[in-house]
């Protein structure tokens, strides 16, 4: 059994999409360890504002599994996939980490954009303080504490007990 963690994130109908997302990883998973919600503004391009999170969840599912899994649900929430990385979305799932898995191949791991950006850091850090980066090394509350990057968060009060039946 390894630990997982997901960084969600929706710029349409954010808390709706968001929501809808945790309820989907509860039933499929089990329980999750579900960080605060921040609003974010969007990142490479101009658009409304982002709802971004961090759950943890423990499974037994490859990475390609899991990163499926994620690719399913987000299309049942409406995600079109285009060739724009940065874009508006109803939902978007990623792979952070699968226990301390190192890959190079697709899906990447750890993902890069934990070292990168504040809406992918802060709520990891919030959930999995001190726990380590499998490639860096330093815990993951280490790393907040030194990190240089921009973003504003503003958290979002959320309650997802409906979601999770907690």
């Amino acid at each position: 059994m390894n630990r997982a963690y997901l960084s969600i994130g929706s710029n349409i109908e954010p808390e709706r999409h968001v929501r809808a997302a945790v309820a989907a990883l509860h039933r499929h998973y089990g329980p999750l360890w579900i960080s605060p919600v921040y609003q974010t503004l969007a990142v490479g391009f101009v658009g409304d504002d982002f709802y971004n999170l961090v759950v943890g969840l423990d499974t037994d599912a490859s990475a390609e599994q899991l990163a499926a899994a994620c690719r399913e649900i987000e299309t049942v929430q409406g995600r079109l996939r285009t060739d724009q990385r940065f874009s508006s979305r109803t939902l978007d799932i990623d792979l952070l980490t699968l226990g301390n898995a190192i890959r190079e191949d697709v899906p990447i791991l750890p993902r890069d954009e934990i070292l990168k950006y504040a809406f992918v850091l802060k709520p990891l850090a919030d959930i999995a303080p001190e726990e380590r980066h499998p490639v860096d090394g330093r815990r993951y509350a280490d790393i907040w504490a030194q990190f240089e990057g921009e973003g504003v968060l503003r958290p979002v009060p959320i309650d997802f007990s409906a979601e999770t039946g907690s």
